[in-house]
């Protein structure tokens, strides 16, 4: 019998997809000798405190869901020598996007598991005023991005598909230039700006190349500063972030760094489209900080 693997998963996630994600991956794993379990926590809260009692005991945790349920998961395997893998059963699977993982084959995804390759890939930790300390693994968005995630949040009425055109054209109206405190790897900037990202994967939100240069394992951060533009200037900018080609815009520039602070009263994070609390945030590039379940990664060049 090969090692245990627990499937964490969200029951309620995409109208049961992901409950039968959980059990179309345990039927794989299982053909291959692995003793599956498939657990769910009450809430939030509780899949956290399940994942790290996973961890503790020594099982792989495979999380089966969105970015979300990942970015839970990352909060019990960062900084560990756990085993994680990703069944990508959400809606925008952008950590798994990232890593290269099949967005639309479960079973190929099954036997990626089964295969045991592990790719030790970077995440972020964040460092908040209070001293806490919370995981992201793909962009942070803190600015236009992050107001307009807050706003479509409470559109929850609406279709998902739906949601962030629609908030993006109602936060336009009453945008304004945000001031921030910007500080990378000790160099201390003052400006206002649209946005600013902070990106350890390309994607976030559904396969938007914030961050299109971002490399998992590279042991830095990119960050993505759209300089202040008129609100007709940044609809026309906006919709070439699927394909990253916003970066070529004379408004945006890209930075890297491992460590980064930012800083501007009343703006809060999010990351992995998970609210995280008001700024200041000090965010650091943890290399091979997840042993994740992954294909070989492809170098170019």
């Amino acid at each position: 019998m090969s090692e245990p693997i627990a499937l964490l998963v969200n029951p309620a996630a995409g109208k049961g997809r992901a409950l039968r994600a959980a059990q179309e991956t345990g039927q794989v794993l299982s053909g291959h000798g692995h003793e599956v379990r498939v657990l769910s926590g009450p809430d939030p809260a509780g899949s956290i405190d399940l994942a790290r009692q996973i961890v503790a005991d020594g099982e792989t945790l495979v999380a089966v869901g969105g970015d979300g349920l990942v970015h839970l998961a990352l909060q019990a395997v960062a900084g560990t020598d756990a085993r994680f893998g990703i069944i990508p059963a959400g809606t925008g699977n952008d950590i798994a996007r990232s890593a290269g993982l099949p967005l639309a084959d479960l079973a190929a995804a099954a036997e990626i598991i089964a295969a045991g390759h592990i790719w030790p890939i970077d995440a972020a930790r964040i460092v908040d005023a209070d001293g806490a300390v919370r995981w992201f693994g793909t962009i942070l968005a803190a600015g236009f991005d992050a107001k307009v995630t807050e706003r479509g949040n409470r559109t929850a009425w609406l279709p998902r598909s739906l949601r962030y055109n629609v908030a993006v054209f109602a936060e336009l109206p009453v945008f304004t230039p945000i001031p921030y405190r910007l500080e990378m790897d000790g160099e201390v900037a003052e400006l206002s700006a649209m946005l600013i990202a902070v990106g350890n994967t390309p994607y976030y939100g559904k396969g938007m190349m914030m961050c299109p240069d971002a490399v998992l394992d590279d042991g830095l951060l990119d960050l993505t500063i759209v300089h202040p533009v008129s609100r007709f200037e940044l609809i026309r900018i906006f919709p070439k972030v699927y394909s990253g080609r916003h970066v070529a815009h004379p408004a945006v520039e890209v930075q890297r760094a491992a460590q980064v602070r930012i800083d501007s009263p009343g703006v809060l994070g999010y990351a992995d489209g998970e609210p995280l609390g008001g700024l200041p945030m000090t965010i650091t590039a943890v290399s091979g900080a997840v042993r994740l379940l992954a294909p070989e990664p492809v170098r170019s060049g």
